[in-house]
């Protein structure tokens, strides 16, 4: 405290000489009026300078993360959530919220700096991060998290990639960036409790800042501002995207938004700004704000011991969350029991109550359910293409399969939440009955995709929009990340020629 006194009258002495000692009797008595208001609160002004355990740990931490490297298998699958996220914007660009956010960077973006996904424009870091951010969750292809509550991919990968364009780093530099953006996500959901308030900025802004500043090669005294930034857009969000049928507020809620905030945060400490240098302690601390029962020293829990991306789900399926058991139920089934359509007579789906609730019948093909389950029955798959034909939600063919199937809210399978089980009984025309539990959908940590799956997925989205050349290309570059000197190569596999020109689905 006598520090900072000090400091503030040398530095009105030194301002008196400047003026030829033109300080007058005013000035005088409120100088001495601040030092006794200031004396009179020495807590508040500790507070200001104190640095708590676990933000000297979490920054520190967060400032090593370009020079540590990662285990082999945690290495395997931030590629591959950095592919299957690439892979969101890529496909993500034919939708409705993806052409939105292509048109608004096109207008609206500043310097040709970094990469917008499946388009030839290139604009400013924060123009690019919300852009990609909204192609990325144009729908429900990419990551979530096997807990619930947010889809951190969206919004890590989309600041990564803008940042690193501004930056020129390396591809080794961008996965471990991408890693501590998972990291940080993570430990924010789970510190404040899901449900507390709205999670999916929350999750996407802490990740996309945590990417973004390790991406700049913050120091951790910088990565504490940076957390400042970060945390204080963090709160923003409601859950109105719920009512979101063309799903571009959601896409901006949780992509967008969140790499827009994580890509700022990083860029103003940068160009040097400086904040609050403990946000998760003190008075109005984000914590408390959130959580008042909340205990932040959940920030640094298992740090470098458990790794977000390894907890993270990648889907198989590009439909809605609680439509992945149901899918892998019937799949499952018909591996042991071949059958077609015209042998079923009626199908049961079992649902946690609040899951049910999401896909009952919903006006959106990817997350409807009892739609898709009917193309399930017709197809023996579910391809993106299917997933998002709204056309088809009247053929009368799926109509006639969709008559079968009926969703059942199960409370005893809420209990089980945030894992979502699912039941499938499937009766045939001849009485029998088959039934198919899936306790881990394909893709969680419980029961995670291969490479080769990964890839496959990557390609469906990827090659109808960009032709399978380049698609190949992108996927093998993705993949050999560590070979990469400089993000920027990446660009001409990024792009995409125009529209017109693209290969046909």
């Amino acid at each position: 405290m006598y520090v900072r006194e000090y400091e503030c009258s040398e530095r009105l002495e030194t301002n008196q000489e400047a003026r030829g000692h033109a300080v007058t009797r005013r000035a005088w008595l409120q100088h001495a009026a601040w030092l006794t208001a200031a004396a009179g609160f020495p807590r508040l002004a500790a507070a200001a300078t104190e640095i708590s355990p676990v933000m000297e740990k979490l920054s520190t931490f967060m400032a090593e993360a370009r020079n540590r490297g990662l285990p082999d298998n945690v290495l395997q699958e931030t590629k591959h959530h950095i592919l299957d996220t690439i892979a969101a914007m890529v496909s993500g660009s034919e939708l409705p919220p993806g052409r939105m956010a292509i048109q608004f960077a096109r207008e609206y973006g500043g310097e040709k700096v970094a990469t917008v996904v499946a388009s030839n424009i290139l604009c400013g870091p924060i123009e690019a991060a919300f852009a990609n951010g909204e192609l990325a969750h144009s729908d429900e292809t990419d990551d979530d998290f096997t807990t619930g509550g947010a889809h951190p991919g969206c919004a890590v990968v989309p600041a990564a990639l803008a940042t690193g364009e501004q930056f020129a780093i390396s591809g080794t530099h961008l996965v471990r960036a991408v890693a501590l953006g998972y990291d940080l996500a993570l430990r924010a959901m789970k510190t404040v409790g899901p449900g507390m308030k709205e999670t999916h900025n929350l999750v996407g802004t802490m990740g996309a800042a945590g990417a973004a500043g390790c991406v700049a090669g913050l120091n951790a005294q910088q990565m504490r501002w940076l957390l400042d930034y970060a945390m204080q857009q963090a709160g923003a969000g409601i859950g109105t995207w719920r009512r979101d049928t063309d799903h571009i507020s959601k896409g901006f809620l949780f992509g967008a938004m969140g790499a827009r905030n994580g890509v700022n945060a990083a860029l103003v400490v940068h160009t040097g700004w400086t904040g609050v240098n403990d946000v998760l302690s003190g008075p109005n601390n984000f914590v408390e704000s959130y959580n008042a029962k909340a205990d932040p020293s959940g920030m640094v829990d298992k740090l470098g011991e458990l790794y977000g991306v390894m907890v993270t789900t990648l889907k198989k399926w590009t439909t809605g969350g609680p439509i992945q058991a149901p899918l892998d139920a019937l799949e499952n089934l018909r591996k042991r029991h071949p059958f077609e359509a015209a042998q079923i007579q009626k199908v049961v789906v079992r649902a946690a109550t609040s899951a049910a609730y999401t896909v009952n019948n919903r006006e959106m093909p990817d997350i409807s359910l009892q739609h898709l389950v009917a193309v399930m029955l017709l197809d023996k798959t579910v391809s993106f293409h299917a997933a998002h034909d709204k056309a088809r939600m009247q053929d009368p063919a799926v109509l006639r399969e969709r008559a079968k199937v009926q969703l059942v809210p199960d409370e005893e399978l809420e209990k089980l939440i945030p894992v979502r089980v699912a039941i499938v009984e499937v009766t045939f025309t001849d009485g029998t009955q088959l039934s198919e539990r899936v306790e881990h959908v394909r893709g969680t940590p419980d029961n995670p995709m291969n490479r080769e799956e990964v890839v496959a997925k990557a390609r469906e989205l990827m090659a109808p929009v960009l032709g399978e050349k380049v698609c190949s290309n992108l996927i093998d570059r993705v993949l050999a990340l560590e070979n990469v000197k400089n993000v920027r190569e990446l660009r001409p596999l990024l792009q995409a020629p125009a529209h017109a020109e693209r290969p046909k689905r």
